[in-house]
């Protein structure tokens, strides 16, 4: 019979002893550890975790790229009313000219394009290129940029400007310049592919001054029938521009990024310099945006029934080939930031090129060259907004970024 004596306890062997308070201990700290684990799920809801690994688009993004929209408005706004206001400001911004593009415009086209050109790994591109799926991506975007989009611009410039002749090959010529410049600033905005954004620019670069004359003869000639005269399009001009427009900020991008990192090391290259001229990019896109509000708004001003029927096709082909490129790529199963940089890629436009063959073919009062202008004026809010679009359907569609 067991004892409920006080004194049993102390009957027992000192071994006994041990062993119940070590299990006494266990069952403690056991217990103890799950009601704290219970009470730090409780204290920490899920949301806010959830929250801070998964921004917003508004939040994910820096002061300067949060307002883009405000900033790009105002730089609108400003040019705009400097061009009208303000006596001479339009011809003496066109009055010196680099490559054909006013000597303005070309400095803002190399501030813009320099800083992302830095952020480019060129010494592990070669890697890229044993991927098969690269090559698949590459043979996409040929067929998109060089055949699906002029085509595109084609039938709309005839579907909305069916009776402008000088308009509709104005936006012809911009369908056929495809972008080297600006779509690298939206493929930075919206997390795509820096480093194949890089690839399709140099390729679309060397296609450019291969096929943009002999296409826009194509384009112009043979498939606009009833055209008032032959237009003629000089290899000189278009090859010109290519290497001004990218060879020069490449070339500085290049020997920048392999002499900051010999002779002051990774961390001081990514944490130092690539922190300060970083937004040099945007700033040198606002720049252009004022500049050539500033230089074409009175034209834009006084012929703005042309600027609207120009804008209406423009804003047709932006969206549509942005979204039917995003959509043929998320189906043939391309990561998010392959997909967002073959979408900007194929609807953006070399507008400076596309303004310098135009100006240079049929004069710089020309409905051609109004037309080419009025691309970027337009190209500039629509992509804006296709980035913050395609930013928030990622994340709706938890499409990884």
């Amino acid at each position: 019979m067991a004892s409920n004596s006080p004194f049993s306890e102390m009957a027992s062997s000192p071994s006994d002893k041990l062993k119940k308070d070590q299990q006494v201990s266990n069952t403690k700290r056991i217990v103890t550890s799950d009601d704290l684990e219970k009470q730090d799920q409780s204290q920490v809801p899920c949301p806010p975790c959830l929250e801070n690994k998964n921004p917003s688009t508004f939040q994910s993004l820096g002061f300067l790229d949060r307002f883009l929209a405000l900033w790009i408005f105002l730089a609108m706004l400003i040019g705009v009313l400097l061009g009208n206001f303000v006596d001479n400001v339009g011809p003496a911004l066109q009055k010196g000219t680099f490559v054909d593009v006013s000597i303005p415009i070309a400095i803002g086209l190399l501030v813009m394009m320099y800083p992302i050109l830095c952020k480019v790994q060129y010494e592990s591109l070669h890697k890229i290129f044993r991927e098969k799926q690269i090559w698949i991506q590459l043979g996409v975007s040929l067929v998109v940029n060089w055949i699906v989009a002029p085509l595109v611009m084609l039938g709309l410039s005839w579907a909305f400007l069916p009776d402008e002749e000088g308009l509709r090959q104005g936006l012809i010529l911009v369908g056929i310049a495809r972008c080297i410049a600006m779509v690298l600033i939206w493929n930075n905005l919206a997390n795509g592919n820096g480093d194949y954004c890089a690839i399709l620019v140099a390729v679309n670069s060397l296609l450019q001054i291969i096929l943009f004359a002999p296409l826009a003869l194509l384009f112009l000639n043979v498939f606009s029938p009833g055209s008032s005269q032959a237009v003629k399009i000089s290899y000189e001009t278009v090859a010109t521009s290519v290497a001004v427009f990218l060879g020069i900020p490449l070339a500085a991008a290049i020997i920048t990024r392999f002499s900051l990192l010999r002779l002051f090391g990774s961390k001081f290259y990514h944490e130092k310099f690539l922190k300060f001229a970083g937004p040099w990019s945007l700033i040198g896109l606002l720049y252009t945006i004022l500049v050539l509000f500033a230089s074409q708004g009175k034209q834009v001003v006084r012929q703005i029934v042309s600027v609207v029927r120009v804008s209406a096709p423009l804003v047709v082909y932006f969206s549509l080939i942005f979204f039917a490129t995003l959509v043929a790529c998320r189906k043939m199963g391309f990561r998010y930031e392959y997909s967002v940089t073959q979408s900007f890629t194929a609807a953006s436009n070399n507008f400076e090129l596309a303004i310098a063959v135009a100006v240079a073919a049929f004069g710089p009062h020309s409905d051609q060259a109004l037309a080419a202008t009025v691309g970027p004026l337009i190209e500039v809010p629509v992509l804006l907004g296709l980035v913050y679009g395609v930013k928030w359907f990622a994340k709706k569609r938890s499409w990884e970024m």
